[in-house]
């Protein structure tokens, strides 16, 4: 066989070469689906100014400064960290792993949300009131989050 050698000096290019690929095949490209991540993180922030029970807003629920329970509390810190701060940074950072973790934690989200809506129509004591528009409004974000993230980190699988 006939190989070439690689001329003195040129070695480190090919390993420069071999590294952006690495870095490469490492990264993901959102392309228009980022708009459906702006708009579910958009959505997450706009939820905690509504109210997510009777008079109670979703910020003051992530604060503890009102409890309506431990489910809506556990989605309010999901839906924050996964639908706006890890999806932030995963859009600034374009990392594969971290869109797949995405998908994974808002998957997470639309769970514990549901079990929040759930318990505030369920185990609400008399004269209790039900799930409010804030908490409907953040399920429906973390929803388009995980459809969204899941589209930008199959494309990839």
């Amino acid at each position: 066989m006939n190989e070439r050698k690689m001329p003195d000096g040129m070695d480190h290019i090919d390993a420069e070469l071999a590294g952006a690929r690495r870095t490469v095949e490492r990264r993901v490209d959102p392309g228009s689906t980022a708009l459906g991540v702006t708009i579910g993180v958009l959505l997450v922030v706009v939820s905690l100014v509504l109210p997510w029970t009777g008079d109670v807003q979703g910020w003051s629920v992530l604060a503890g400064t009102e409890w309506i329970g431990p489910l809506p509390r556990l989605f309010s810190f999901i839906a924050l960290g996964v639908g706006v701060v890890l999806s932030t940074l995963t859009l600034s950072l374009r990392w594969w792993f971290l869109a797949w973790a995405c998908a994974a934690g808002s998957g997470i989200s639309v769970i514990t949300g549901v079990w929040a809506i759930w318990s505030r129509q369920t185990g609400v004591l008399q004269g209790g009131t039900g799930p409010g528009i804030g908490l409907v409004v953040a399920l429906l974000a973390v929803v388009v989050l995980v459809v969204s993230w899941a589209r930008i980190a199959g494309r990839r699988g």
